[in-house]
């Protein structure tokens, strides 16, 4: 029987295996911290205090989104802020709540039976996102994101944005709303209760609106938010002192945070695993995307599934210390990157602040009121909703313009979650739709020796000979089209040849094998020939391997030439002619990419 050190050692060789087939290092701030200084300390140091006075305000906004006790937000900030940075390959990324997944919690925990019991599941729900995310970071999961349409991610961004303004206008109006979920159901329900408008937490919002937009023009370099936080809580605390009564938010103890071990419960797992999921596509995707384009800008690359594993410590951590979901913020890393930050050490700095904040100013919170605190999100929210991403993705494509409406119009009528993965599939339709429609345009020679395309079959030079140029996909999804599309042109009776250029044709697969085969079995049954011309290495191993080119025959098949792209159009002419019994005329093909334009078929 195998002792449990031998358990240990197993599992440790599996890990070690795991890790190196991954690509992934478990501790790549190494180096940075081997020579680390003092120049780098100072710049690290002051990026982090203006990223930490940006994130204490939004970590308690970001909470109170997703309907959890401020604290949530801060202990999340903090412990994502302190291990984020040993697994991360970015020195620029700040991880901890955001906007998205904080309304994506919000979504989940309302339409289940466990709503009114968030604080106590939310850990079990964290210790899924983290797993979720580890896992995936293993098997290299995050390099799918590239397939995400951006269409996506803003449609579904602008809906959160929208649902985010709509669940915080009860609290900027003074009254509380039960069990609303969605969009219209928020709205209905504002509509139905704003009769019970408080107006001095109405006038209380009013200026907190006017003193944000005044902060926010006027004195561009202060945290206009934690500005706005300050000042008007000092003067809900004064109308409380003339006797104006208001709601706060509730008083975190000092010097307490406790560990505790999420809550196993079966049924919550089951009914939370699906929102838990799209939680954790949504950090890879706003990571990633954060990531890249920081990484871009400074001239540097960075491993999104790097950043995977280091999302996926993060949040299994939250689980036990009492955070929520952290994922790359935007605008915190943003203001990193605009503050100087040299290396991720940065994280560290912000996530000591906002820790030592939250321990020893957790009292004050106390005296903040709700109104103001709704309002600074309401303003966040509206700052989520870019007009210029949303006119690219409406104007650009029919597809485009398709997969924003749907995905937009999912998030406001349906949860969040669902909205996500609906999009997603919507948009992966769209696009094998486009690529299994491949583009066949028939060409055919002048007497100077060069292709062109024609519009009729009476202007080919020859007309019992078609040369057709396959441009695009031929897996599966297009091989029935394309078969069909080349029996319409074979349909004219005094076509005898026809050749296939093959040169931009990519993907084929047995499907597109099979009806290959069937094409060529027709034209024969009719006395007619197939050639292919122009085939690249990978469509001549297809043909190899699948026995396809025996069918065809080898005398049948030219490969293309990188030097003289055309070459083996004109050997498969001189075959076409060959097998018509016309071998008279010399045939030459001259090609020149700058006489041909844009649809040359080279």
């Amino acid at each position: 029987m195998k002792s449990a050190t031998d358990w240990a050692r197993r599992v440790w060789s599996v890990g070690r295996s795991l890790l190196s087939n991954s690509g992934l290092r478990l501790f790549p701030l190494a180096p940075t911290l081997q020579g680390y200084n003092k120049p780098l300390l100072l710049q690290d140091a002051r990026a982090g205090l203006n990223v930490a006075l940006l994130a204490f305000p939004q970590a308690m906004a970001y909470a109170l989104i997703a309907g959890l006790p401020v604290q949530f937000g801060l202990y999340g900030a903090a412990v994502a802020g302190l291990l984020s940075p040993f697994f991360s390959s970015s020195r620029f990324v700040m991880v901890g709540p955001t906007n998205a997944t904080a309304v994506m919690v919000l979504s989940a925990f309302m339409t289940l039976p466990l709503g009114s019991e968030r604080t106590a599941y939310i850990g079990i729900f964290l210790l899924m996102v983290g797993i979720f995310l580890t896992v995936g970071a293993f098997f290299r999961v995050a390099s799918l994101v590239q397939y995400v349409s951006q269409t996506v991610v803003t449609a579904y961004i602008t809906g959160a944005a929208v649902l985010i303004i709509a669940n915080q206008i009860p609290a900027a109006l003074g009254f509380r709303l039960e069990g609303a979920a969605t969009f219209i159901e928020v709205v209905v329900q504002t509509v139905r209760q704003v009769q019970m408008t408080h107006l001095p937490s109405l006038a209380l919002s009013l200026a907190t609106v006017g003193a944000y937009l005044f902060f926010h023009r006027k004195f561009r370099v202060l945290p206009s938010v934690a500005v706005t936080l300050v000042v008007m809580s000092l003067v809900g605390a004064f109308m409380q002192a003339s006797g104006v009564q208001l709601v706060f938010l509730e008083k975190v103890p000092m010097g307490v945070w406790k560990a505790e071990v999420p809550v196993f419960d079966p049924q919550a797992i089951s009914l939370l695993a699906s929102a838990a999921l799209a939680v954790a596509f949504l950090c890879v995707v706003e990571t990633a995307s954060i990531g890249k384009s920081l990484a871009n800008r400074a001239g540097e690359r960075i491993d999104p599934n790097q950043e995977m594993l280091s999302l996926g410590v993060s949040n299994t951590a939250c689980a036990f210390f009492g955070g929520m979901p952290a994922s790359g913020s935007l605008t915190r890393s943003v203001l990193n990157f605009s503050s100087g930050a040299r290396t991720p050490v940065a994280s560290w700095f912000c996530a000591v602040l906002i820790a030592a904040a939250a321990l020893g100013l957790g009292p004050l919170i106390g005296y903040i009121p709700k109104a103001v605190l709704a309002v600074l999100v309401v303003m966040v929210g509206i700052s989520l909703i870019n007009a210029r991403q949303i006119r690219y993705a409406y104007r650009s494509t029919n597809s485009d313009r398709l997969t924003f409406i749907v995905t937009l119009g999912s998030a406001l009528v349906f949860a969040l979650d669902f909205a996500i993965y609906l999009g997603v599939a919507v948009s992966i339709i769209l696009f094998l739709r486009k690529a299994s429609a491949p583009t066949l345009v028939e060409y055919s020679f002048n007497e100077q020796g060069n292709l062109y395309e024609i519009e009729t079959k009476d202007t080919r030079a020859h007309p019992s000979i078609s040369i057709v140029h396959v441009e695009g996909e031929l897996f599966f999804g297009a091989a029935e089209l394309f078969r069909d599309q080349i029996r319409f042109v074979s349909e004219d009776p005094s076509l005898k040849v026809i050749i296939l250029r093959l040169k931009n044709a990519y993907h084929l697969d047995a499907t597109s094998v099979m009806a290959l085969e069937e094409l060529i079995r027709y034209l024969r049954e009719q006395k007619r020939h197939l050639i292919v011309s122009g085939a690249r290495k990978e469509v001549y191993r297809v043909f190899l391997k699948s026995g396809l080119i025996d069918i065809l025959g080898k005398d049948n098949f030219f490969m293309g030439s990188p030097a003289n792209p055309n070459v083996s159009t004109r050997n498969a002419l001189k075959r076409a002619q060959a097998l018509l019994g016309d071998q008279k005329a010399e045939v030459k093909i001259f090609y020149d990419p700058a006489k041909s334009g844009p649809k040359s078929p080279a």
